[in-house]
């Protein structure tokens, strides 16, 4: 097993106290961010930001679905991280300002993956299906906060 990576980045024009704060969001902000490969989506407990559990099905391809449950932490003032119960996936949101009026989102997605041709498949093709998903997810976060 190796560990599979797919990094997406956007710069928000909005200041990154503004988008984190929007990102940390799970009840209100979230939900609306979402593109239609996520369903299901629930808040279990918390609802703003660190010690927030939450669930959603991500659905990577038509066959490939993910039953994600995720306990949210922070690493520092400009991250939030989401540890799912279900597997090793890790998903990091970093915000950085950009100037006073913009922010560098990145969001990050690690996990083991499979080993052999299974695993090259998966390290070939997740990170491009991953970095559209959560392109879109980041595109409807700047929309959503630039309202």
């Amino acid at each position: 097993m190796s560990t599979v990576s797919a990094t997406t980045t956007r710069r928000i024009d909005a200041p990154a106290e503004q988008v984190l704060a929007a990102l940390a969001d799970y009840n209100g902000t979230r939900p609306r961010l979402l593109p239609e490969q996520f369903s299901d989506y629930a808040v279990l407990s918390g609802g703003i930001g660190p010690g927030t559990q939450v669930r959603w099905r991500l659905h990577a391809t038509k066959k490939r679905v993910r039953d994600v449950v995720a306990d949210v932490s922070s690493t520092d003032a400009h991250a939030l991280v989401e540890k799912d119960r279900n597997s090793s996936l890790v998903t990091t949101w970093r915000v950085e300002a950009d100037g006073p009026d913009a922010a560098e989102v990145v969001v990050t997605n690690e996990w083991q993956g499979a080993g052999g041709v299974g695993g090259f498949f998966e390290r070939t093709f997740a990170p491009r299906g991953l970095d559209r998903i959560y392109g879109e997810l980041l595109d409807n976060l700047a929309v959503d906060v630039a309202r």
